[in-house]
């Protein structure tokens, strides 16, 4: 914790976090904090841009991500509770200014130093024990993969390793796991009907698994397939890692 103290990092919330689940992002702060990491927030953030790039309106999406750049230009390290929006800062940001010799620069600038929350934990903190945060669960977990943190990040052993080292915690392999749940953002709006497939598949896949609670790094994910489980009656819960690695979360 000491040798993290000098260490600043500015929270990116993303749009999901901040109107629907804020608990998610208040987890993420005391994480951080109990890590000696310094966290700002940039008060006037907003949307990363994402949806509207995927649905085709790159101008907007241009719009938004210039504030990005900006907002964040003088971070330290940028803090991202998603695997979706961290890829859009930086794999995406760097197509939609890659027109423009002097934009193209800073998106690279902000893509270097920027971490989606498990990659940062482990590959900057050097976190190899939950027990530092102060985390304990009592109970079996399963783990979804996101796509675009799996896919476009390459993020695959760092939330595993801090699930793993969680005192109490029993984690129970997913059949499938690797497979999208059908949400893809505008994707499950475009074709609700093969996305319901989709999600029905990975929730048969949960419940099969015996975990009473899926863990996921993106509220996108859960937030799809908590629906499909709500639905179905199930007991299942679903949390966002932070919460797991939260000792102060419900």
């Amino acid at each position: 914790m000491t040798a993290n103290a000098k260490i600043t990092a500015d929270l990116f919330i993303t749009c999901v976090v901040d109107q629907l689940y804020p608990d998610v992002g208040v987890s993420v702060v005391r994480v951080l904090r109990r890590l000696g990491v310094t966290v700002g927030f940039p008060t006037d953030q907003t949307c990363c841009g994402q949806p509207v790039y995927n649905t085709g309106y790159s101008q907007q999406a241009r719009t938004l991500a210039k504030r990005v750049l900006e907002q964040f230009k003088d971070s330290e390290y940028v803090v991202v509770p998603s695997g979706s929006c961290a890829a859009t800062i930086r794999v995406f940001y760097l197509e939609i200014f890659d027109d423009d010799t002097e934009l193209l620069a800073e998106a690279k600038a902000l893509a270097a130093k920027t971490y989606e929350f498990s990659e940062f934990l482990v590959n900057v903190l050097k976190v190899d024990d939950a027990a530092d945060c102060g985390a304990g669960h009592e109970g079996t977990v399963t783990y979804h993969p996101s796509c675009h943190l799996l896919r476009e990040l390459g993020v695959k052993s760092e939330p595993q390793k801090l699930l793993q080292s969680v005192p109490g915690l029993e984690q129970k392999e997913l059949e499938g796991a690797e497979i999208c749940c059908g949400f893809g953002g505008t994707f499950s709006v475009k074709f609700p009907h093969i996305s319901e497939g989709m999600v029905t598949d990975k929730v048969a896949n949960i419940q099969a698994s015996g975990a009473d609670t899926l863990v996921s790094c993106d509220m996108s994910c859960l937030m799809n397939i908590g629906g499909a489980l709500n639905r179905q009656e199930s007991a299942i819960k679903v949390r966002h890692l932070a919460q797991i690695l939260d000792p102060e979360s419900e």
